[in-house]
């Protein structure tokens, strides 16, 4: 289902980030071609960070990733809407957190996305808090989950 990130999946994520619906679940504003392409570069070009495509029949269905930032390493993920409901999301970080030996490791998610928090949930996160500035700065209410271990991710 995981698979590292080939150029030809660029204009797929690119759309599913161009989704007025997928952004306001995810609380995260959508960027425009050569902001995003930017973007990608640069997180491509970081060894630290962990990403990798969401495979579905061949069809980049989505991705998740993992960066450390301020002393944390954090996880991610984005499913194209077509996707939504099917177990994508919480197989893929599922198999993301197998990757990641690190602990604890941090997601932050809005209060309104309620699919991403059973998501997380389903993967062992708990909550422990309010989001500290990384959402708020978007104007966005979340919650700061944590996983201390990886103890039957995907349940």
């Amino acid at each position: 289902m995981l698979r590292e990130v080939a150029e030809s999946d660029l204009d797929a994520l690119f759309e599913q980030q161009a989704d007025a619906a997928s952004s306001a679940m995810a609380g995260v504003p959508s960027r425009g071609r050569a902001d995003f392409d930017a973007h990608w570069r640069r997180i491509l070009a970081d060894d630290s960070t962990v990403i990798r495509v969401i495979d579905v029949d061949g069809e980049a269905a989505g991705h998740v990733l993992s960066w450390p930032s301020e002393g944390r390493r954090y996880i991610g993920y984005w499913v194209a809407r077509a996707f939504w409901g099917r177990g994508l999301a919480t197989a893929a970080l599922a198999e993301l957190v197998v990757l990641l030996p690190e602990r604890p490791l941090y997601a932050l998610v809005s209060t309104d996305n309620v699919g991403s928090i059973r998501v997380l949930e389903k993967n062992g996160f708990v909550a422990i808090g309010p989001a500290d500035d990384k959402l708020a700065d978007e104007g966005v209410p979340g919650l700061l989950f944590e996983l201390r271990d990886a103890s039957s991710p995907g349940d």
